[in-house]
Order: structure tokens, then sequence, then C-alpha cells
């Protein structure tokens, strides 16, 4: 069945499809062309985990990028997911992770470079490096406008339309390559909002890996000073930070060396509020990112200890 209805907080329209739930597997809810300002239209696909219709319980929530390559391959840009529902109920049957509420936001086809490229990384970028960013962005990067609206609009609405625990350290962000960088900057940008991280294969060259060189000193400067000013102490907050070692990955490590440094020269203690793993031969792709997502969870997730 579809059928309209107002987003309350968001103020917007969209198109509501309830897909039947599977036994034990949770539930998914499809939301199309919902407006934001200074953005595409967004999308959701929203999953509710077992138990959660028959039940007054109320859940952290995981907010993940891509949200087209969560769950159906059909949906999906290359026929392949990350089975983010599937790793959520691997990571509960732990004994150590609560069931959360997925909300996966669709990335807007060609839109999305713009959308996730960290601003606070694009704006100080000069020379070559900005060359490289501005040549990917087919227009003006609005990832401001896009944490803005995660942040206030979204979440709002998420919060007073499903029964949620809406505290930080009850709020998670996760996505690969692009969408590991704004994972990262929703996290550094907006510590009271998101107490848990999890940046998947994040694309460090922020730009095609050929034009800014395989450890361009220029952008490992600007993902340092990023870090040192914004990163702050950990307060109970969680981050996870991992790479392959081949294709789109290859290019990774001289920039994740650096910023794991950064991170532990900031006073992070490693296994306990933060983590970078190496995934040797590892490439960049859905497959190889829904491997290890039930890991990602389980670490990122965990109750407190």
């Amino acid at each position: 069945m579809i059928r309209r209805l107002a987003l309350g907080l968001l103020g917007l329209l969209a198109v509501w499809l309830a897909v039947p739930a599977v036994a034990n597997a949770g539930r998914l809810l499809e939301y199309e062309r919902i407006a934001a300002t200074g953005l595409p239209d967004q999308r959701l696909t929203i999953w509710l985990p077992p138990g959660y219709d028959r039940g007054q319980r109320r859940y952290p929530v995981l907010y993940m990028h891509d949200g087209h390559n969560l769950f159906d391959p059909a949906k999906s840009n290359f026929n392949k997911v990350w089975a983010a529902d599937k790793a959520m109920l691997a990571a509960m049957r732990t004994g150590r992770v609560e069931p959360h509420i997925i909300v996966g936001i669709w990335a807007p086809g060609a839109d999305r470079f713009r959308q996730y490229l960290p601003r606070s990384i694009h704006t100080p970028a000069t020379g070559s490096v900005r060359a490289a960013m501005d040549a990917m962005t087919g227009g003006p990067v609005v990832s401001d406008a896009y944490l803005d609206w995660i942040a206030g609009p979204l979440k709002q609405w998420v919060d007073a339309s499903f029964r949620t625990r809406p505290g930080r350290n009850d709020t998670a962000i996760v996505g690969s390559s692009m969408g590991g960088l704004m994972s990262c900057y929703a996290f550094l940008e907006r510590p009271a909002v998101f107490g848990r991280a999890g940046c998947i294969s994040s694309h460090w060259p922020a730009a095609d890996p050929r034009a800014v060189g395989e450890a361009n000193p220029d952008l490992i400067a600007l993902w340092d000073q990023w870090f040192a000013a914004r990163l702050g102490q950990p307060d109970g907050r969680r981050l996870w930070l991992d790479r392959g070692t081949a294709t789109l990955d290859a290019f990774y490590a001289p920039y994740q060396t650096a910023i794991d440094a950064r991170i532990a020269a900031s006073g992070w203690q490693r296994g306990k509020d933060w983590e970078s793993r190496v995934y040797p031969g590892a490439e960049h792709e859905e497959n190889a990112w829904a491997a290890r997502l039930p890991e990602v969870l389980g670490w990122l997730l965990r109750k407190p200890d």
C-alpha cells in the first residue's frame, strides 16, 4: 500500500511504502521525494528491528549513507548490498549489541560527491588538491546543508515518529567511501548529536587519487589539522575507521596512517575509544563492506563495559 503523508517536523510530503515483515527479520519502510533545504530531494529506507511492533521498547538509532545499497539488491547500484539488517541481527546475537533502528539515507545520484565531501575540508584546500576536488563536485559543496538536515529536521522527525532513544550515545552514523568521510564529518562537527561513527573505506584522497597523488603532503596536512582541531576528548564517544588494500582502498594507507597517529596523539585509547583496522585483500565495494559490517557494528555499537 502506498499513501502520502506529511512528515511531521519535516513539514514535507513523502511517499510511504510498507514492506511486509519477515518473521524475526524486522521490516522496511520506504519514504520517497523528501524535500530538504539546500539539497536535492532525499529518500529514506528505514529498518525496524524484530519486535518493534509488539511492545513499547525504545531503540537507539543508526543513520547510514547510501541507503539504496543497504538492504535490497534490486534497488542497489551494483546488484549487491551491505545487508545492513542481517549485520545488525548478527551483532544482536552476540548479546553485546542492542537492537537499533536503521535509517538508510539514499545518495542523490550525481550529486553524491558534493553532498558527502566535508565542506570544512573543501574550503581550506588550495592548489592542486582544491582543483582535484572541484573537478569532481559538479556543483557547489552542500555537505553542510546535508549535515544540518540529518542532525536537525531528519533526526527530529525520526525521534518524533518512532520509539527512539535520542541521546548522543544512542545515535550512530556509518558510511563508506565518500560516505565514510561524511560520517567522520558528522562525528567531528556534531559531537553532541552523534556519539558513534563508523568511517569505512573512507575516501581520504577526497577526489580522483591519481590527481592528488598517493601521499599528497598538503592533503595529509589538511586531514591532520581537521582532526586535531575538532576531535576533542572521547567523553564516552566511539569511532571506527578501516580500509582494505585493493582497488581504491590501495590509495588510503598514507592518509589513514597520519589520521591514526593524530587520534592516538589526542589521548584516545585504541580499542576502547577508537579502532582502526586493515583488511588485507579487501576491495572497495559492497560485498567487502558487508563481510565486515557485523564486526564493525559489534564493536561500534556494543553496550558500555
